[in-house]
């Protein structure tokens, strides 16, 4: 099992807002902070839910190679079709429309797009609809 994981984002402040607004339908949201002046380094905002961070971002960096892929689970379709929707109202890409993809299984629905620092960011809902 993961219990979290990171990705380098170049600038931290607008990858914030981005995640916040994104990751809303989802039912991720900022769960902790940690400042520059903290660490030392860069600045770290955590996502989660149920008080826990499980998705970070540090910001200030170059970002070396981007194309990290993320998978989030959400809870229904419609929660997939809002993150879609919310991803491209903040300023990402599409890498692929909410829809069935029965290549991976009858029931995997998911949608993908492509961050300001290229990353591949996916929510899938794996049950059947309603």
């Amino acid at each position: 099992m993961i219990d979290h994981l990171g990705i380098a984002v170049t600038d931290h402040a607008k990858a914030r807002d981005f995640y916040l607004s994104v990751l809303a339908p989802l039912e991720i949201s900022i769960v902790m902070e940690v400042s520059a002046e903290q660490t030392g380094d860069q600045a770290h905002t955590g996502f989660g839910n149920q008080a826990k961070p499980f998705f970070w971002i540090t910001g200030g960096k170059k970002v070396a190679a981007p194309g990290t892929h993320i998978a989030f689970g959400a809870q229904s379709r419609g929660a997939v079709d809002a993150f879609y929707r919310a991803a491209l109202s903040a300023g990402a890409k599409d890498n692929g429309a909410p829809g069935l993809r029965p290549h991976f299984h009858e029931n995997y629905y998911g949608a993908f797009i492509i961050d300001a620092d290229g990353n591949n960011i996916e929510a899938v809902c794996h049950t059947p609809a309603a």
